[in-house]
């Protein structure tokens, strides 16, 4: 398995970033877990978009799914997907329409959305939209996808996928919890959020300091640790309080798990 990171910014990009997207391959299979801001054009740096068989989101946070949109726009009137000749491309009866597994409650919101400008229908008219709970377990083309339901301000799933015999688990945005670290017992290669230098001052948690992931991480026994989702403003030090061997996610680092 192979994993490419397309952006890794929090809430807002890095300069000449994107936020979360992360490229997962097997052999010919190509899923795309999370489509944030900016991951649309990351994306076609590195495989063509209408050779991405499925993606699938975490959660319906705005970093985390909003480039379905140019995505869905370019599934819906990019001249190699038309039925009839266009601009030298011969036309095609089979355009790529990729599966879309996101948390239940995504059509509506999709539609709220894509709405309020255009044909409320642009996203599940360009993909196979399919909408999924925590017991749900997947098999998508080569990869086993399983889920896990973790804290944060909105329904949130840790995401694992397996193939051939390798291991990868995603924590999403999170709080400190017991449950990730559960569902990441021994895994191959943790992906992990450590969005922030020191706790929410509100007292309402949402995200991971580096110590706390580096702790995940331990707890759980993970084989790899990778820090993502977070900022290109925060110094060096930022992720000394990780206590521990770790990696910092950059765009376009790749991942053989």
């Amino acid at each position: 398995m192979q994993i490419t990171v397309l952006g890794k910014s929090p809430s807002w990009q890095d300069a000449d970033g994107a936020c979360s997207g992360y490229l997962i391959q097997e052999d010919d299979q190509v899923l795309l877990l999370d489509c944030g801001n900016g991951v649309f054009s990351k994306l076609r740096r590195v495989v063509d978009y209408i050779d991405v068989g499925a993606v699938v989101i975490s959660h319906l946070h705005a970093d985390h799914f909003l480039d379905l949109v140019p995505f869905s726009y370019a599934l819906t009137y990019a001249p190699r997907q038309q039925p009839v000749p266009v601009a030298g491309w011969p036309g095609t009866s089979h355009p790529a329409r990729p599966k879309l597994f996101a948390p239940a409650g995504a059509r509506e919101l999709f539609r709220n959305i894509v709405g309020c400008w255009g044909n409320e229908d642009l996203i599940e008219h360009a993909f196979e939209l399919h909408e999924y709970d925590a017991p749900d377990e997947l098999a998508i083309g080569a990869f086993s996808v399983k889920f896990c339901e973790v804290p944060h301000y909105t329904t949130t799933y840790a995401v694992e996928l397996r193939s051939n015999g390798s291991r990868l688990t995603y924590s999403a945005d999170c709080s400190p919890n017991d449950e990730l670290v559960q569902f990441a017992r021994d895994t191959d290669m943790l992906l992990i959020e450590a969005t922030l230098p020191r706790p929410e001052r509100t007292g309402e948690r949402g995200h991971l300091t580096p110590g706390e992931a580096g702790d995940h991480g331990r707890r759980a026994g993970a084989h790899r640790l990778v820090i993502t989702h977070f900022s290109d403003e925060l110094d060096a030090g930022w992720a000394q309080g990780f206590g521990g061997p770790v990696e910092l996610a950059h765009e376009g680092a790749v991942y053989a798990v």
